[in-house]
This record gives structure tokens, sequence and C-alpha cells, in this order.
């Protein structure tokens, strides 16, 4: 019997809904979408095609240039929490952040303060 997931603090989840999983859709994204460059990541954002109907959907990429394995997956956990506290009530839009290799040395609220940057850049042009 396989066991229920831990629930996270304050029983905020990062549903799959919510994210981007699909090659074709992150380089959809990437190539027409709007960009912006922040200093430890890049934000890249596209608006579907039915806005209101469909929940934001987040995707990340840490290539390897920002560091080996252990350090692309802690700057990963790290973006990811940034986005599950910070992306409020968005709707009809993908979003991509691109690690930057300094994303490896950023602390936490740095990476923050980035995922806050694009959120409301993604806000303003949605």
């Amino acid at each position: 019997m396989p066991s229920s997931p831990t629930p996270t603090p304050g029983g905020q989840r990062y549903p799959r809904s919510s994210r981007l999983r699909k090659r074709a859709d992150f380089l959809r994204v990437q190539r027409s979408g709007a960009r912006r460059k922040l200093r430890h990541t890049v934000v890249c954002l596209t608006v579907r095609a039915d806005p209101k109907l469909c929940p934001a959907r987040f995707g990340l990429t840490v290539s390897r240039k920002v560091g080996p394995a252990v350090v692309r997956n802690r700057v990963k956990r790290r973006l990811r929490e940034a986005i599950r506290r910070q992306r409020g009530p968005l709707a009809g839009i993908d979003v991509v952040f691109i690690a930057l290799p300094s994303a490896a040395q950023a602390s936490y609220a740095a990476l923050c303060t980035d995922v806050q940057r694009g959120l409301d850049f993604a806000r303003r042009v949605a």
C-alpha cells in the first residue's frame, strides 16, 4: 500500500496542473514569449489561447552551466519553493524560469526576489 505524500507547511502543494512538463511547452514559451533578464534568472512567459479557464503553469530550466547535479538540484528546489509560495492568483499563462550560473551562489532570499520580480512582470504582461 503506497504511503500518502507528506503535506507541506501550510497545506500548500505544487500540483501537476501547475507545472510545465513537456519539452514542446518549454520550447514554445522560450521561443515565442516575452522575456526578461533578472539578476539570477531569466523569465520567459506566454499567454495561452483561453486564459480564463486555465491556471498558470510554471517550469524551471537549470542547465549544467549552473554547476554539478547537487548544485542544480539545490537551485531547482529553492526556485520551486519560491514559486510555490509566491505564485498567487495567475491564470492563463505559462512561465519558465531559466537559472543563470550566478544562481548557484545566490541565497534563497535573492532567488525569492528574482521570482517575485518575474511574477510581477508576468502580471503586467498577462
